[in-house]
């Protein structure tokens, strides 16, 4: 059976320390609480797709080592397809270290070897899997040739093509643009794609129709307290709607673009309105700040209509 979803991006494990206070150099401090755990924006959304009824397949990259086999086999259990991951034997496993204070404050120390990104041949190795699914997920923190290839794959096959972030090359945005159904930044990408400075709604408002008019028929751009949506559709008729954040307390903001960002494109594969879909993304989002590491939670979310 087809998957209903490719997310195409990162897999890595996640190791997050919690502590008081960040410590000074040449001291220590004591750990609180350490976690361990599948991650990395790819397979993140995956997971998040996978809590909310969505079949998800993951493409990407890990090690032939024990962390890869870790890593696949934990991604089995959250029910993820993931018979397209690459591994190469001439790099470890990607590694982010998350390491979160008292007051929400994240530093990521990270380990992503160069064979740990994908490339336009791993992604067109997958070519019928793109083509033949509902939605195709594409992370653009990959390289620019794997980035495209996955977008045009996903056009091909009539899919829902679902851009987060910004583009490596800014000489890929109106390629990318024409390629697009959605696209989602968070405020600072937002910034960078549009050069629009934070916080200002009505001149994103008008940035944003701008990138509709380039492609896109739905875009969620971040700002400094909320999301501004826009769309302009057949399927959706025109429209837009600026959410702000929840009111929930953020213990660490990690994943919570992720968990957006499948969300929001769960609740368009159901059908929804473009602002109940956005409702559920902002929601989403809510529900993840809520807990350290970037490992969505969004089971009890999860709806069958």
């Amino acid at each position: 059976m087809n998957p209903d979803a490719v997310v195409v991006g990162q897999l890595a494990r996640d190791l997050v320390l919690l502590i008081d206070d960040m410590p000074d150099a040449g001291s220590a401090t004591d750990v609180r609480l350490r976690r361990e755990m599948l991650g990395g924006k790819g397979a993140n959304q995956a997971v998040a797709l996978a809590q909310l009824g969505v079949r998800p397949a993951l493409v990407a990259v890990c090690g032939t080592d024990l962390a890869g086999d870790e890593l696949l086999a934990q991604a089995g259990r959250d029910g993820l397809d993931v018979s397209h991951v690459v591994r190469r034997a001439d790099a470890p496993t990607g590694l982010i270290v998350e390491v979160l204070d008292g007051g929400a404050h994240w530093r990521y120390l990270q380990h992503l070897p160069g064979p740990m990104l994908l490339t336009a041949a791993d992604v067109d190795r997958a070519a019928d899997l793109l083509r033949s699914t509902r939605a195709v997920l594409v992370q653009l923190q990959q390289p620019s040739e794997a980035v495209l290839a996955a977008a045009h794959h996903g056009r091909a096959g009539d899919a829902l093509v679902v851009l987060d972030g910004v583009p490596e090359k800014k000489s890929d945005r109106t390629a990318l643009l024409a390629l697009a159904d959605v696209w989602r930044a968070d405020d600072q990408e937002a910034e960078l794609l549009t050069g629009v400075p934070g916080g200002d709604p009505d001149r994103l408002r008008a940035a944003a129709r701008e990138l509709l008019d380039a492609g896109p028929g739905l875009v969620a751009l971040g700002l400094p307290d909320g999301n501004l949506f826009a769309w302009d559709d057949p399927r959706w008729g025109t429209g837009d709607a600026l959410l702000p954040l929840t009111d929930e307390k953020v213990v660490d903001t990690t994943g919570g673009g992720d968990a957006f960002t499948a969300a929001l494109t769960a609740a368009l594969l159901r059908g929804d309105s473009p602002e109940s879909a956005a409702r559920e993304a902002v929601a989403a989002s809510g529900v993840t700040v809520r807990h350290p590491g970037g490992r969505p939670d969004l089971s009890g979310s999860r709806r069958t209509s």
